[in-house]
């Protein structure tokens, strides 16, 4: 297959796909470069089809830090298992993707991003969107694209940029990756700093114009070197099993949907699911195999009654599962001081969803290390979010954070970042852990409201507050219902989960998935202006149980002092392989230090006399005179512009010839003369250390 070369320009960056030299095994393989960037991005099919009852799609996205010329850390020096940035963005690509595949297409379908170099103004994660969809849409894979990504941001005055630069993007006020088809919008992922809703739109809008080019670009190179599809089997269920269910089960599944109470709902549902898979008809007598087969139908049909029913309400009754209004959100309690000893922690309810998050304060050493293809080196911020099984009432295997788990934990930490104070103001490394109590729709922004209340009982001096809503979309043809507040299954059986977080100024943080093809700017809109009508209620349920943050921290959350140091004297504060750094630790009861590049200091410990001695240690060693005070001491030099002063071992200071006396003096030994014994006070000590005096009084001629 000879090699084909296929160019464009977006944004005056180069868009350069390759086809037919690289990965010729696989269904579909693109090269993909981007500025600098350059992906390669393979996409394969099984042929047989799965048991499961669900499309498995796998997205896989490959860091190699080669492709940042960096060697891994630590003994293996390889990479391991994926980095939360790869996470993220493998995430970011299948919720575009998974849209445009039949939901009853079964074939195991894996996309493997590797990425081979970064060039940090063109965004990775747009160049693997474009690569993905790409290879599936020259594959023979069934896929109903091309989708594509684009990157925006907002600068200081309000322009709207599209795939910025690094720089741009840094200065920014939002981060938006929106992705779509050429007819409409079906991902969103954003994190801003309290955008107003129509910015945040128009943002959306003018990335999705930017989206139409690039799908246009793919549907060229797909007229060109595309295969044709492949026949597949679409998994439907038969029509005996159908009719079974209607028979026997549809009115009571009807009854099961109308029942408020998720436990009992579930429950109900549940025994009549078991019960069709018992009764029917020669299930015994088939094979283990048929066996699988029928339990999937039969689960399918009963579901899709649930599913019709649900949709029935909502669209047609305008009423919900739980019988609320379509805009009505359930009932909040908020409470904090939950647990004693730990720095911070609050409990936010909203009906069945419940979620304890907990702040812990560190120093500022104590932060994240990150090694990985971004330039972010490290965070002093972290939200961690925590999904055990209980909290659905099920029992299942525990490990370590799934994909969904890291995905919602970012999501919330993108919506608190903006909030939290500068490493200036509040010099402390903070991690709040979101535990989900309970389980019934919407964790993710349930965590955001809890660790915001986390926060102002821990005494985080936080900009304002945040809080964040799940909103969803039932939609058949023309008809549409928007719902404020989605509980489990209407997320489930719904065709949008829209997650806005904020501020009363504006949006923090979005992410929104589509389970149809696509939603239009009317859509877009309304949901938008509804999420921001429910987050001023709930704000205003966490501001009535506390109203701002504590003026004071925790008695166990470590206490700190911050000062300047002279930058010439910091290593004689940290001394030789660290030895003096030590001793004053050891000194001080244990206290942690932080030492800037620019001689701030901070010092922390729960104590604070311990945090007094480290500070007199230290001051002791890099401020050996303190500004305002008298001090006394021999003339040991005189120059034509001063004379230096003695004011302690290896500590001299400058009388500068204007500071001599309140008239004008022509010749420093007028006024002192060597070895006299002076009394100044100290004006200034600068950056490196220098001291500058001004005499007092002559006590003694030498």
């Amino acid at each position: 297959m000879a090699k084909q070369v296929f160019k464009k320009i977006i944004n005056n960056r180069n868009l350069i796909v390759e086809h037919g030299q690289l990965a010729k095994q696989a269904s579909g393989a693109v090269l993909v470069r981007y500025g600098e960037t350059v992906v390669l991005v393979t996409a394969t099919v099984s042929n047989k089809v799965s048991e499961t009852d669900f499309f498995p799609l796998t997205v896989v996205f490959q860091e190699k830090l080669y492709s940042v010329g960096k060697i891994p850390g630590g003994f293996l020096k390889r990479e391991g298992k994926a980095s939360e940035y790869g996470t993220l963005s493998a995430r970011v690509i299948d919720r575009a993707l998974r849209p445009l595949f039949s939901e009853n297409f079964r074939n195991e379908v894996q996309i493997i991003i590797n990425v081979l170099a970064v060039d940090n103004d063109s965004d990775v994660r747009i160049a693997s969107l474009f690569g993905a969809s790409l290879a599936l849409g020259i594959s023979k894979i069934p896929f109903a694209g091309p989708v594509a990504g684009a990157l925006v941001t907002v600068d200081q005055q309000q322009d709207i940029i599209a795939n910025p630069t690094l720089e741009q993007l840094n200065n920014g006020q939002m981060e938006l990756i929106v992705a779509g088809t050429a007819d409409a919008i079906n991902m969103v992922e954003a994190s801003a700093k309290e955008v107003p809703e129509a910015t945040m739109l128009e943002a959306i809008l003018v990335g999705h114009n930017i989206i139409t080019e690039l799908v246009a670009f793919q549907n060229e190179i797909i007229a060109k070197v595309g295969q044709p599809k492949m026949a597949v089997t679409l998994f439907t269920v038969r029509p005996e099993i159908t009719d079974y269910v209607e028979n026997n089960y549809a009115a009571k599944l009807v009854g099961a949907a109308q029942i408020r109470e998720k436990a009992i709902r579930n429950e109900i549902i549940e025994n009549l699911i078991a019960d069709a898979l018992e009764n029917y008809p020669l299930a015994k007598e088939i094979s283990e195999k048929e066996q699988q087969r029928l339990i999937v139908e039969l689960k399918t049909a009963l579901y899709d009654v649930i599913r019709q029913e649900v949709r029935r309400q909502i669209l047609i009754d305008k009423t919900r599962l739980d019988g609320r209004q379509l805009s009505e959100i359930r009932l909040l309690t908020s409470e904090i001081d939950i647990l004693p000893v730990v720095h911070g922690s609050a409990l936010f309810t909203r009906g069945e969803t419940q979620i304890l998050s907990v702040v812990t304060l560190g120093a500022l050493g104590e932060n994240q290390i990150i090694d990985g293809i971004t330039d972010e080196e490290g965070k002093r911020f972290m939200h961690h979010y925590n999904f055990p099984p209980f909290s659905v009432g099920e029992i299942r295997r525990m490990g370590p954070p799934s994909r969904r788990e890291i995905g919602h934990g970012a999501l919330g930490e993108k919506a608190l970042l903006q909030i939290i104070p500068s490493e200036k103001t509040f010099p402390y490394t903070i991690r709040i852990v979101s535990e989900v109590l309970e389980s019934n729709g919407s964790t993710s922004q349930a965590s955001i409201c809890a660790a915001t209340l986390a926060l102002m009982a821990a005494g985080v001096p936080i900009t304002a507050p945040v809080v964040g809503i799940a909103m969803g979309l039932i939609k058949e043809n023309d008809n549409y219902s928007i719902l404020t507040d989605i509980q489990g299954m209407e997320d489930h059986l719904g065709d949008m989960d829209f997650k806005v977080a904020g501020t009363a100024q504006g949006i923090c943080a979005l992410q929104m998935d589509i389970k149809i093809s696509g939603i239009n700017k009317i859509i877009l809109e309304e949901a938008l202006l509804a999420a921001q009508k429910a987050r001023f209620q709930i704000l205003d349920n966490v501001l009535a149980t506390i109203a701002a943050p504590r003026s004071e921290l925790a008695p166990t959350a470590p206490k700190m002092k911050t000062f300047m140091i002279p930058v010439d004297k910091i290593r004689e504060v940290i001394g030789p392989g660290g030895k003096m750094i030590t001793v004053i630790i050891e000194k001080a009861d244990d206290v942690k230090i932080d030492i800037e590049d620019d001689g701030q200091v901070t010092i922390y410990h729960k104590d604070y006399a311990a945090i007094m001695k480290a500070y007199e240690l230290i001051k002791a060693i890099a401020m050996p005179v303190e500004i305002g005070s008298e001090m006394t001491g021999p003339v040991v030099k005189i120059e034509k512009f001063g004379a230096f002063i003695n004011l302690k071992e290896n500590v001299d200071g400058l009388i500068h010839v204007s500071k001599l006396a309140e008239k004008r003096v022509e010749k420093v030994e007028d006024i002192v003369q060597l070895n006299d014994i002076v009394k100044v006070k100290v004006l200034e000590v600068d950056s490196k250390g220098k001291i500058k005096l001004q005499l007092v009084e002559v006590l003694s001629k030498k």
